[in-house]
């Protein structure tokens, strides 16, 4: 059985499932009810409670496949509540795959997950440092809706500076929620990329090194890597 119901915030929805699940439930009730919000709000936010004693027959899970492919970006943000077991590690085997967050959580954690429904699950602070000096800060995990209202900011820095110098802090920067994060990631970088005239990159993770010389690469500025102690050596380094 499958029951949905929309949350107080618009376009957040809560699905509970339950027992044996068919078809018949996908085609009658899930599929119509968020067909029905994706069409009134484009991009939806839901968390999907499972209980217990829920199996899915095969055509319900061909069903499930057949409308995630429809509707690959009609959602925002996913959490799944279910016991341990197969389904939540492949939940989370795939996350990475998936164009929105997705969180996975057990029962006990249901008004954990609730919550992260809603919450910011990561940020972007960009300061003018002056003298065409950029400093952009990520933090915690990004996902599309930060990039978006962040290229703007970047877009109208760019434009008071025909180049610039690009102080890039990734201290606290955990990655990104799903691949449409990582796209948006990437697109605003392509934009700029050529712009730059000198960049320093912070970090503390090998992957954060690597990203450096890459960036050197396909931009041609000069960049440098700075470990995270030495945030004042990158700051000094992007102004002389």
């Amino acid at each position: 059985m499958i029951t949905v119901k929309s949350l107080p915030t618009a376009g957040h929805y809560e699905v509970h499932v339950s027992g044996k699940v068919t078809d018949d439930d996908y085609e009658h009730v899930l599929i119509p009810a968020l067909d029905r919000a994706i069409e009134e709000h484009q991009r939806i936010r839901a968390i999907v409670i499972l209980a217990d004693d829920t199996t899915f027959s095969l055509a319900a899970v061909l069903d499930d496949a057949e409308f995630g492919m429809r509707h690959w970006n009609g959602f925002d943000r996913l959490a799944l509540v279910a016991k341990p077991g197969w389904i939540p590690r492949m939940a989370r085997g795939m996350a990475i795959l998936f164009p929105c967050p997705v969180g996975v959580f057990t029962p006990a954690e249901t008004d954990d997950a609730r919550r992260w429904l809603s919450q910011s699950l990561g940020a972007v602070h960009q300061t003018d440092l002056g003298d065409g000096v950029l400093h952009v800060q990520l933090l915690g995990k990004l996902d599309p809706a930060v990039m978006a209202a962040e290229e703007q900011d970047m877009n109208a820095f760019v434009r008071k500076n025909e180049r610039f110098r690009l102080l890039l802090d990734l201290r606290e920067f955990d990655g990104w929620q799903g691949l449409a994060a990582l796209r948006a990631h990437f697109a605003i970088a392509r934009n700029h990329y050529d712009l730059i005239d000198r960049a320093a990159i912070v970090g503390d993770k090998s992957w954060q090194k690597l990203g450096q010389s890459v960036l050197g690469a396909v931009s041609g500025a000069k960049t440098k890597y700075f470990d995270a102690d030495d945030f004042n050596g990158a700051k000094a380094w992007i102004k002389a």
